[in-house]
């Protein structure tokens, strides 16, 4: 009987108490908390990385197109012999492996 008095006079601090305890768990952990927070930092650096090299790849494709479709004689030349392995007569091939 007098736990339960103890209690009734200190309901405010035992409701404090768990809420802070409440607030605590979640700020660490749970699906917003500090946990989560440098998970998803992680991952948002690995896609701008990621994003980068696609750029990167992307004007290295337009580039090539460019060079296509102004009909670069040089590039359009390189192409060939690469893709259809072709030479000329008076060329020495070397294939490296």
């Amino acid at each position: 009987m007098r736990l339960i008095k103890n209690l009734k006079k200190k309901k405010l601090l035992l409701f404090n108490i768990f809420l802070t305890l409440y607030v605590g768990t979640n700020l660490i952990g749970g699906e917003r908390g500090l946990v989560s927070y440098f998970e998803k930092k992680k991952i948002q650096q690995e896609l701008t990385v990621k994003e980068s090299l696609i750029n990167n790849e992307l004007k290295d494709l337009k580039h090539k197109i460019k060079l296509i479709t102004k009909n670069d004689f040089d590039y359009l030349d390189m192409l060939y012999r690469e893709k259809l392995r072709y030479g000329t007569k008076d060329e020495i091939i070397i294939k490296l492996k």
